[in-house]
C-alpha cells in the first residue's frame, strides 16, 4: 500500500496497470475525440438519427465510446468489470441508465432492474454501493407538476403514488439488504419532489446506518446552505444524513431555462464559486463525520487532495464507512486507483443497459467532457505517457 507521502496522482503504473493496451489505445482515441467540441455537438444528433433509421451502428458504438464508459447492458455483461475494478481496490456502483421513459411498464421494470442490483452487490464487498434516478422510475412531467405545485388530477395522483411505491420498494429491499443505494440529482425543477422523497426514505432507513444517499449538487449556489440545514433536521430527528456531494451536471441546461422564462439562475456565478462551495461541504461533512455518510463524487483533484488532508488532520481513518470517493467509469482513472491504492474508501460508477437506452448517458459524459476540458487533457496527457512508457517495457 502507497504511504499517505507518496501518494501521487501522477501514478500511471498504479493508474492503468488494469487496463490493456488496447484499451489505452481507445481510451486515447475517444479522449482525442471528446475534446474537438464541434464533433461532440453534431455527435448526438447524427448518432440518434442513424439509430432511428436503422443504420447498424450499434456495434461500432458498443465497441468504443459504450465500452469505454460503461459495463455492458445486462448485469452479467458488467462482471468484467466488475472483477477488473477490484483488483486495483476500486469498488463499482451498478447504475442502471435508463431515463427518459413514459411507460408505467417500463417504471416497474426498472424498479425491479434496481433491485436486482441491490440483490447483487448483497453478495460481493466489491459492490458496496448503488444507485437510481427517479425519473428511471416516474414520469418527469408529473414530477415537474408537484415541485410547481399544480393540483393533480385523480389519474395523475395514483400514478403519484405508484411512484412512491417504487421508491419505497427499491430502499426496503437496500435496507432489508444492507447496502447503501444513492438517488441521484436531476434539473432543479423536478428537485424538490426528489429531496422530498429522499429525505421521507432517510427518515426510515437511516436511523442506525446509512442506507439512503441523496445527491446535492454544488454548482447549485443554494446546496450548500441545504446541505447544512438538511444535517441539522437529521440530527433533531436522530437519523443518519446520507449525502453525495458533486459538483453539478445540467449547467447549461439550467441556465437557459432560467434565461428564457425570465427567473435567476439558480447555478453558481462562476466555477470557482463552485468549488469553493464543494470543497467548503468537504470540511463541512468531515467536521460532521458522526451525523453524516458522504461520498464525495469529484473529479476534481484538488478537491480530492483536500479531502486526503481533512481526513488525516481530522484523526478520521481512511476507510471510515461514512466517506467514500467516486468517480465515473472510463474517467480520472489516475484518481480512483491511487487513492484506493492507498487506502481509501473508491467506488466507480458502472452506468450499463441496453445501448438506445444508454445514448442519452453516453452524450451527457461526452459534453461534460468537455466542459472539463483541462482535466481532460490532463488525463489525455497521462496516458500518453503511459503508453510511451509500456511500449519502452
Amino acid at each position: 500500500m502507497t504511504d499517505k507521502q507518496s501518494l501521487s496522482f501522477e501514478n500511471t503504473e498504479i493508474a492503468f496497470r488494469h487496463a490493456s493496451n488496447k484499451d489505452l489505445n481507445r481510451a486515447f482515441w475517444l479522449f482525442k475525440i471528446i475534446n474537438v467540441n464541434f464533433l461532440v455537438k453534431i455527435g448526438p444528433p447524427i448518432t440518434n438519427f442513424a439509430v432511428n433509421i436503422g443504420l447498424p451502428i450499434k456495434g461500432i458504438i458498443k465497441a468504443t465510446i459504450f465500452k469505454h464508459f460503461c459495463g455492458g447492458e445486462t448485469i452479467r455483461e458488467c462482471e468484467d468489470t466488475v472483477k477488473s475494478l477490484e483488483r486495483g481496490g476500486v469498488g463499482i456502483i451498478l447504475d442502471y441508465s435508463v431515463e427518459g421513459e413514459e411507460d408505467e411498464l417500463v417504471f416497474d421494470e426498472t424498479r425491479d432492474e434496481i433491485i436486482r442490483t441491490i440483490k447483487r452487490a448483497a453478495k460481493d464487498r466489491a459492490i458496496p454501493i448503488t444507485v437510481f434516478k427517479v425519473t428511471g422510475v416516474g414520469r418527469f412531467g408529473l414530477l415537474e407538476k408537484l415541485d410547481a405545485r399544480v393540483t393533480l388530477t385523480d389519474a395523475e395522483q395514483q400514478e403519484w403514488q405508484r411512484v412512491q411505491d417504487r421508491v419505497l420498494a427499491i430502499c426496503q429491499k437496500a435496507y432489508a439488504a444492507a447496502v447503501p443505494v444513492m438517488i441521484d440529482a436531476e434539473e432543479t425543477w423536478i428537485q424538490d419532489t426528489i429531496d422530498m422523497l429522499a429525505h421521507d426514505m432517510m427518515r426510515r432507513f437511516n436511523e442506525k446506518q446509512c442506507i439512503v444517499y441523496n445527491t446535492y449538487q454544488l454548482y447549485r449556489h443554494d446546496k450548500l446552505h441545504s446541505l447544512m440545514d438538511d444535517n441539522e433536521a437529521a440530527v433533531k430527528e436522530k437519523f443518519i444524513l446520507g449525502a453525495k456531494l458533486v459538483r453539478g451536471a445540467y449547467m447549461e441546461k439550467e441556465r437557459k431555462r432560467a434565461e428564457e422564462r425570465g427567473y435567476p439562475s439558480p447555478i453558481q456565478a462562476t466555477k470557482e464559486d463552485s468549488d469553493k462551495d464543494y470543497d467548503l461541504a468537504l470540511d463541512y461533512c468531515t467536521d460532521n463525520i458522526t451525523s453524516i455518510a458522504f461520498v464525495a463524487g469529484t473529479h476534481n483533484e484538488d478537491s480530492c487532495k483536500l479531502l486526503t488532508e481533512l481526513l488525516a488532520k481530522k484523526d478520521i481513518e481512511r476507510k471510515a464507512p461514512h466517506v467514500y470517493f467516486s468517480q465515473l467509469l472510463g474517467m480520472s482513472d489516475n484518481l480512483s486507483f491511487n487513492l484506493a491504492d492507498a487506502g481509501y474508501n473508491v467506488a466507480k460508477y458502472v452506468p450499463y443497459g441496453p445501448i438506445r437506452a444508454v445514448l442519452p448517458y453516453l452524450f451527457r459524459r461526452a459534453q461534460e467532457n468537455t466542459a472539463i476540458a483541462g482535466q481532460m487533457s490532463r488525463e489525455l496527457g497521462l496516458i500518453v505517457r503511459e503508453n510511451s512508457e509500456e511500449s519502452y517495457n
